[in-house]
């Protein structure tokens, strides 16, 4: 018997033919992807172009002239010049109010992530009914405005002695921003698992050392994030310097700034330069920690 290799049989069944309206449908999702995209990239740009613009006008009128701008404040420059900020910096007596701001900030900035982690640790392990409460009770603490409670500051400020003082300044920054300082940290300590605090035990440490060596370390991303938020506010601040500091000498960079301001004219080419050279220290400082500030966001980013 001859016996042939016979090719093997085809399996390969005929499939359905697609239906018009479905292949239409199915070739349009692509095409609706890329609208999408595309107008989700133009209200990002436009969104971007809202919040620059601003920016760089501020800037372009702080490098014209006077005259310049009084032709055409809108219009394009025709002349710039270094002079505006040179001004600037010597009416403002820059060099000395920016010390004065940076010693308030960081101060300000060591006292509430001090004490807001103190705080913070024993309402986030102590699971009774009193410690939720006065959890609850610091995050109304967030919601009260600082007018309401500046008449008795400053009489309490009065009695204590520390009206044109860097400790009365310190005192009212960290008790203004303790209830974000206990929002953030007991947020973040309560997702660090208490085996870690348990084996520290086990091995002799007590509760202060506990906090020091095993949870403090722990707590860097989000204490970047939360000095970011207490410097802008420090540094940004006119009314608790403008009420509550009186000395020429200690006024920070936005009261003098303020200073300029002439209730029946105001100056662009004088005030924007002041206000230019008031937020550069902050530009800088939220460059150097913007990658921690985005990784605190992220890590701190859990259920209370």
């Amino acid at each position: 018997m001859n016996s042939k290799t016979l090719p093997p049989r085809a399996t390969h069944r005929p499939t359905a033919p697609v239906p018009p309206s479905r292949a239409k449908s199915t070739a349009s999702v692509p095409r609706r992807r890329r609208i999408t995209r595309t107008l989700g990239t133009v209200l990002l740009c436009l969104g971007t172009l809202v919040f620059v613009l601003p920016f760089l006008f501020t800037i372009i009128t702080s490098l014209r002239t006077a005259a310049d701008v009084a032709r055409t404040p809108l219009g394009i420059p025709h002349s710039f010049t270094l002079t505006n900020f040179t001004t600037a910096f010597q009416q403002i007596h820059y060099g000395r109010s920016a010390l004065n701001t940076l010693l308030l900030t960081a101060l300000s900035c060591v006292s509430v992530t001090v004490v807001g982690s103190l705080a913070s640790y024993p309402l986030a392990r102590i699971t009774q009914n009193w410690s939720t409460w006065v959890y609850r009770l610091f995050i109304v603490g967030t919601s009260v405005p600082i007018f309401v409670v500046m008449a008795p500051l400053y009489l309490l400020m009065r009695d204590l002695n520390l009206l044109d003082s860097y400790t009365g300044m310190v005192l009212i920054y960290t008790a203004l921003n303790l209830p974000l300082a206990v929002f953030f940290y007991t947020s973040f300590i309560r997702s660090i698992p208490v085996e870690l605090e348990e084996a520290a035990a086990l091995d002799g440490c007590g509760a202060f050392r506990t906090f020091f060596t095993i949870v403090l370390p722990l707590l860097r991303p989000v204490t970047s994030t939360l000095l970011t938020f207490v410097a802008l506010q420090v540094w940004n601040d006119l009314l608790i310097p403008l009420v509550f500091m009186q000395d020429p000498d200690k006024r920070t960079v936005m009261v003098n700034a303020y200073s300029l301001i002439d209730p029946h004219t105001v100056q662009p080419t004088t005030l924007f330069p002041a206000a230019l050279l008031g937020v550069l220290p902050l530009l800088l400082i939220f460059v150097f920690l913007q990658r921690h500030v985005v990784a605190g966001m992220s890590a701190g980013a859990v259920k209370s």
